[in-house]
């Protein structure tokens, strides 16, 4: 008999069968040595009262075990199916080959930077010689930004495609079973490198192609219709269709599109700094005890707040990990963050940002759809200058910073190239610093304790997502004018994150997947 059940647990009794079992057997009202099997399907913590528990969906069989079923892709030989051009190794890209093998297209990813293993080496420079690749570094590479990032799967987009598969596919190439049921799931950047690995195996094995150091400098357009792509090197790629997959980073596509006359538009995007709390505090204020114990993990922390009509945010929050510098370029100063599958840094870390809306930008009005990149360049290039010109993070004390204060001490921190003490609170600009500051303190008031001089604020957080957008037609998905040319994931404006840029990459391969076959009908 199969059956399913909620339950509630102390931390230590969701830690292990052996204590939930005896839970589940109550509950059931059966004798324990007739539970042949627990799975669980969901667990999440709720950490509301001192008395906190994580609450489990279980699925249970008494007296009988589940049938065996094997998770299958249908991964078939494309090497002689027709081509379609895909530019970018994140997560959209990625997603978007494997998907079109299945559909029994030929998938050829061109990527500007190197793979895993040469990409480790040139951010191993970031941190050690402060220089920045401008293919390959934090942002290009293969995997793309999510390679060396917290890898968080939690995402809100549930209607834009199947989840589920997405965490499948990532199981099946090496993440851990349990981001199939904890409801925040994440993969750890120590993982995510040979899960990549993993997916290009697969890509190359069933004759889909994937070249590393391989920028794309034009598209091949005849008719308004995008018929393949141009290679640095001056080789010309023809094929059905071009899926852009690039990254919200990747603003020299941008300018290509804008110099070919392809319709873009402004957006809004966020920008603001990377808050860093010892973890210990952040267990403290978000478990109500003095330690969190031995079966509870890393705390985290969500915030929204309103401040003069513009939210201010928590993003990209990295419990038990460390800042990392984010710059694409030289001449660039950005943090990001990341933690590995344990969570077990001293430190907590998230970005603390602005909303910025393409009214806000009335100093960059006469660069038109480029104003919020040319807003990010610009404060970028303002924390360079502060930190003399290195990698070093322009940093402030976190109370110090609300306060108007000069820092003339940092306190130890996890971003490897170092801090530099600087009056973020003067430079940053008015509107992001004021509400920065307001938004830090109503958060301090939710969670009392935060506002303090323990923890560090670092700049800039400046990347959270594009601030433009490549129009799209929402029934076929390809771009408003050119057709065969599919925006796709974060560079695009259509996703935020790993997940929601797989489902898009799968959408897009989708989408060109039947658009092809009605016309060859």
């Amino acid at each position: 008999m199969r059956t399913e059940l909620n339950i509630s647990l102390s931390p230590k009794q969701a830690s292990d069968e052996f204590f939930y079992k005896p839970v589940v057997a109550e509950k059931l009202r059966v004798d324990e040595s007739r539970i042949r099997l627990i799975n669980v399907r969901r667990k999440s913590i709720d950490a509301r009262q001192r008395n906190i528990r994580i609450n489990m969906a279980v699925e249970v069989f008494i007296d009988e075990l589940p049938e065996q079923q094997t998770i299958e892709f249908h991964y078939q030989m494309v090497d002689q199916k027709p081509p379609v051009a895909i530019v970018g190794a994140g997560p959209a890209g990625l997603f978007a080959a494997l998907r079109l093998i299945e559909l029994g297209f030929k998938p050829l990813v061109f990527e500007r930077g190197k793979n895993v293993s040469e990409r480790k080496r040139d951010i191993a420079r970031i941190h050690r010689e402060h220089i920045v690749d401008p293919d390959s570094n934090y942002g290009f590479g293969e995997g793309g930004a999510g390679t060396f990032s917290d890898g968080k799967l939690y995402t809100r987009s549930k209607k834009r495609g199947n989840i589920r598969k997405i965490l499948e596919v990532l199981y099946a190439n090496g993440a851990r079973e349990d981001i199939l049921i904890d409801a925040h799931p994440h993969i750890g950047t120590n993982m995510l490198p040979r899960i990549i690995t993993n997916i290009r195996g697969t890509i190359q094995q069933t004759g889909g192609e994937i070249h590393f150091n391989s920028r794309v400098v034009d598209l091949v357009i005849q008719d308004d219709t995008c018929n393949g792509l141009v290679l640095e090197n001056g080789d010309i790629v023809y094929a059905e269709a071009v899926i852009l997959a690039t990254g919200h980073s990747a603003r020299d596509i941008y300018e290509l599109l804008y110099a070919r006359g392809i319709t873009l538009e402004a957006k809004s995007f966020a920008v603001g700094v990377r808050a860093e709390h010892p973890q210990a505090l952040i267990d403290s204020i978000q478990y109500k005890r003095p330690e969190r114990g031995p079966y509870l993990p890393a705390a985290s922390y969500s915030f929204v707040e309103q401040v003069e009509q513009r939210g201010v945010y928590s993003f990209c929050m990295c419990p038990g990990g460390m800042i990392v510098p984010a710059a694409t370029a030289p001449g660039e100063m950005v943090v990001n963050g990341m933690s590995p599958t344990q969570r077990n840094s001293p430190y907590a870390n998230s970005g603390i940002v602005v909303e910025v809306r393409p009214e806000d930008l009335h100093e960059f009005r006469q660069m038109g759809v480029f104003a919020g990149l040319e807003f990010q360049r610009k404060i970028e290039r303002l924390c360079f200058a502060l930190n003399g010109g290195t990698q070093y993070a322009p940093s402030q004390r976190l109370a110090d910073f609300v306060r108007n204060k000069f820092s003339q001490d940092l306190p130890a921190s996890s971003y490897h190239p170092g801090l530099i003490s600087s009056p973020l609170h003067e430079k940053l600009p008015k509107g992001i610093r004021f509400r920065l500051q307001q938004g830090l303190a109503q958060m301090d008031r939710k969670a009392h304790g935060f506002l303090t001089n323990e923890a560090i604020v670092a700049g800039v957080e400046s990347r959270t997502s594009s601030p433009v957008r490549i129009p799209r037609n929402e029934e076929t998905f390809e771009h408003v004018k050119i057709s065969r040319l599919y925006p796709c994931g974060e560079g695009a404006g259509y996703a935020g994150g790993i997940v929601s840029s797989a489902m898009d990459g799968e959408r897009c391969a989708e989408m060109f997947a039947e658009r092809y076959r009605k016309s060859h009908q």
